[in-house]
């Protein structure tokens, strides 16, 4: 009885294995199925993109292909054109080449007669240097002569009262500034009730009248004001200053314009004063 039973539990069993190993068998079936299903899938997407790859590359050679006939058939121009510009440069080179020369022969040419020119010229001149040398001196004496005239006329200036020589104008101060006695300022006052110092004393600019040649200034001496009103130009104005002893200073305007007036203001020189103060 042990034995039967014993029997009919391996015969019961033994279909329970077999039936694990078909469903074991089945999935990988079917595993083996989607692996199989997605390799093809693959193996079409795959040939898809070489086939477009494909298609993409040969419109690549296409176009490039076009592109290199295109460039052949510009090379092709340009090598002609350049064949024209070395014909046409061959032909500027040989003109430039004749006008150089023309130039370099017209160069020496022109030379040649500046040179016997300049030779003839020259003989010319040492022929007649003696007459044109003794002209020249004559020349030379007939202006210092002239200067002279005009010095003397110069130093023929009026005189004033203290015996002082009046200038008129720039250039006779400076033909007294030569004479070395005083010492003399020139000043320029543009604006009315303008104050400006000049040398030792200050001057005010009070009044003009153009039509007239007048004008009205204040003079600042040593702390004192001297009005001067309506005085012409070129009248001088004389006043003393301490430690000057008996020689004046001279005030002197020689122009007037709209609210201006110029001149100068003479002093005499320290050295003239020390010489002076003595016999006093």
């Amino acid at each position: 009885m042990g034995e039967d039973r014993q029997r009919v539990i391996v015969q019961e069993s033994a279909p329970r294995w077999i039936g694990i190993v078909a469903v074991v068998l089945a999935v990988v079936s079917l595993a083996a199925l989607g692996a199989g299903w997605t390799a093809s899938n693959r193996s079409k997407a795959i040939e898809q993109s070489l086939a477009a790859d494909n298609q993409q590359l040969k419109q690549q050679e296409d176009i490039l292909g076009q592109r290199l006939a295109k460039t052949e058939e510009t090379n092709a121009q340009l090598r002609g054109k350049l064949s024209v510009v070395r014909g046409k440069m061959k032909l500027t080179e040989g003109d430039l080449g004749r006008a150089r020369r023309a130039a370099a022969k017209i160069k020496d040419d022109n030379a040649k007669q500046l040179s016997d020119l300049q030779n003839s010229l020259n003989g010319q001149l040492a022929t007649k240097a003696n007459v044109d040398d003794m002209k020249k001196i004559g020349t030379d004496v007939d202006g210092v002569k002239t200067d002279l005239e005009s010095t003397k006329n110069n130093l023929n200036m009026a005189r004033g009262e203290f015996g002082t020589l009046i200038a008129r104008n720039h250039d006779e101060i400076e033909e007294l500034r030569r004479l070395g006695d005083r010492d003399y300022y020139e000043f320029t006052i543009n604006k009315k009730r303008q104050r400006e110092r000049v040398g030792e004393i200050i001057v005010e600019l009070r009044g003009v009248n153009t039509k007239r040649n007048l004008y009205t200034v204040a003079l600042y001496v040593d702390d004192a004001r001297y009005d001067k009103k309506n005085r012409s130009v070129n009248e001088p104005i004389y006043f003393f200053t301490r430690g000057k002893g008996h020689a004046p200073l001279e005030f002197v305007v020689n122009q007037v314009g709209k609210n201006k007036i110029s001149g100068y203001m003479s002093m005499p020189k320290a050295e003239s004063t020390h010489t002076q103060t003595p016999g006093n």
